[in-house]
């Protein structure tokens, strides 16, 4: 058999794994991210849109990183990961409209472009969910083996 088309017959035989690495590899970004926010909190603080008074950037800043952390660790193992990836969503979205809008497309650092592509990852990963090697498929299967109550 040509070699192609046996590399072929296994990418469309494990296509569900696919969406699995992009979950495990947008929940290790999310991750990393956190950890750069938190080794510059006050560099990351001076970037938040909100300008007034001390307390709404750092406590903003806080919680995308919290959001950060808990959703790439529930991400990386596929833990309620439809919740994981739609609590990101608001945060890309104004990453995107807040921070990396006026920087505009095709520049150097392609910031914008890669906000964009994160916020469309995690749109999919919200619709689609964990996949097969997820804790939210082994729970499905644990549901469905489960014998039905019986009402009286």
């Amino acid at each position: 058999m040509d070699p192609y088309l046996k590399l072929r017959a296994w990418v469309d035989e494990h296509r569900d794994g696919w969406l699995d690495l992009l979950r495990i590899y947008m929940g290790v970004a999310l991750l990393l991210k956190a950890i750069s926010f938190m080794q510059h909190m006050s560099a990351f603080i001076e970037t938040m849109p909100i300008k007034s008074g001390a307390f709404a950037p750092a406590l903003l800043a806080h919680y995308i990183v919290m959001a950060h952390a808990a959703g790439g660790i529930m991400l990386i193992f596929g833990m309620l990961t439809r919740v994981a990836a739609a609590v990101q969503v608001p945060i890309l979205a104004g990453a995107v409209v807040f921070v990396h809008w006026n920087e505009g497309l095709f520049q150097p650092a392609q910031t914008l472009e890669f906000a964009l592509l994160v916020l469309f990852i995690l749109v999919l990963l919200t619709v689609a969910g964990g996949g097969r090697w997820s804790i939210d498929e082994h729970l499905r299967h644990q549901r469905e083996a489960l014998p039905l109550p019986r009402h009286v």
